[in-house]
């Protein structure tokens, strides 16, 4: 049995599924994981590279593993939806972010800092509220009317 050269970690609330396969692509690892799981499945595994899908919690995910030597890639959703090649489930999913990471012509999405991300939140909160306060103006301008 070889050693685990590549990780898909399909992120969800509270069951993630792992995916790892060695470097001739023999899937060695298929498994559910809960939350509290997770960091202790990273942390006695050697350094490898872990794949999964950008979404809010996986820069805290991507950040977390990364601490433990792991080389985290990050990738859109849309570019990982063409390599599921059977239903979608979790399980499948996992299959496919760990074939996608491993592609040469991959984009991957940076891994933010917690200072990127508060500022990202502050400035979807501003878009938000002027948003809602033009509605509010476009709704009372044309009750008036």
């Amino acid at each position: 049995m070889g050693t685990i050269s590549t990780i898909g970690l399909d992120l969800a609330k509270n069951v993630l599924q792992v995916h790892g396969i060695d470097s001739l692509g023999n899937i060695l690892v298929r498994r559910r994981l809960r939350r509290g799981e997770v960091l202790r499945f990273f942390e006695t595994r050697p350094p490898c590279l872990v794949g999964m899908e950008a979404c809010g919690t996986s820069h805290y995910r991507a950040r977390s593993i990364a601490a433990f030597g792991h080389t985290v890639r990050m990738m859109p959703p849309v570019y990982v939806k063409p390599y599921v090649k059977r239903g979608k489930t979790d399980a499948a999913d996992a299959g496919a972010i760990c074939e996608a990471v491993t592609r040469p012509t991959m984009r991957f999405v940076p891994v933010r800092s917690p200072a990127q991300q508060a500022a990202l939140l502050q400035h979807k909160t501003r878009d938000l509220l002027v948003r809602q306060r033009t509605m509010q103006v476009n709704a009372l301008r044309g009750h008036l009317a």
